[in-house]
């Protein structure tokens, strides 16, 4: 992305927009109201953008997550709003666990553990190895404030997301996980033409680098004929964007 864009989310409880880097701390206010008027528990807020290895960029998603949530609901949410499109695997890592670990996963052993049957003893072995979180594993056996985990989404053409716990409380959040905010469809413009709203992006462009990459309706129908190996998609509000057949989400579409 060349230009800076704009990123800006909706608060769900006053429905005032902020900033990217304002929502969470007036979300936190927010919560803290909320707090004396549900039932104990633990719940965290969560801020969840893109990974380092695409640097910082305006997509985000802010959640609140109850602690009795697993980390499977978590990264069926992830794929549902912002990843799906082929039913790759995924992961949730801990970066400090996976540093100060040795030696890397035995490939070898995890897989006869899997042929046996020994899915505990599988899941051991890969957090201890690897640093990774099990699915089956509960929030609240995993989440703490300012725990900040990795997320990956297919091993082939990976999204990496970077979760960051902002805040713990005492309460039960009214479901298992509530969308508080995420970022406003992106003023993004046509490579091309340079004026009109981009809806279609080349994913050969995308994935290559190359200067044009984003195109409005009728710029595509002239690109398409000079692309040698033109593949159009939708523009989509998703770090997913042009990649693999990432075609939309099943929640809040409307902000797709």
């Amino acid at each position: 992305m060349k230009d800076v864009l704009k990123s800006e989310g909706v608060c769900v409880f006053c429905e005032n927009r902020f900033t990217k880097s304002g929502i969470h701390r007036h979300l936190k206010k927010h919560l803290e109201e909320e707090q004396p008027n549900l039932q104990s528990g633990s719940s965290y807020l969560v801020k969840i953008e893109t990974g380092s290895s695409w640097g910082k960029t305006p997509y985000f998603l802010s959640l609140w997550v109850d602690g009795n949530a697993h980390m499977k609901d978590l990264d069926n949410f992830l794929k549902k709003i912002w990843l799906e499109c082929c039913g790759h695997m995924s992961s949730f890592t801990d970066p400090k666990k996976k540093m100060r670990s040795d030696f890397g996963v035995d490939f070898f052993e995890a897989e006869e553990l899997l042929q046996q049957g020994k899915l505990l003893e599988y899941e051991a072995l890969m957090e201890e190895r690897n640093g990774e979180i099990p699915m089956r594993r509960k929030v609240k056996k995993a989440f703490y404030k300012g725990l900040k985990l990795t997320y990956d989404y297919d091993f082939g053409s990976t999204t990496s997301l970077e979760i960051n716990i902002v805040e713990a409380y005492k309460m039960k959040a009214p479901s298992g996980i509530v969308l508080l905010s995420r970022n406003e469809p992106l003023d993004l413009k046509c490579d091309c033409c340079r004026k009109e709203k981009a809806t279609r992006i080349c994913s050969r462009g995308y994935d290559d680098g190359h200067a044009e990459e984003l195109f409005c309706e009728q710029c595509a129908k002239e690109h398409s004929n000079t692309c040698e190996d033109e593949m159009s998609m939708k523009v989509i509000n998703s770090p997913r964007m042009g990649v693999c057949a990432y075609n939309g989400g099943e929640i809040d579409i409307d902000r797709d």
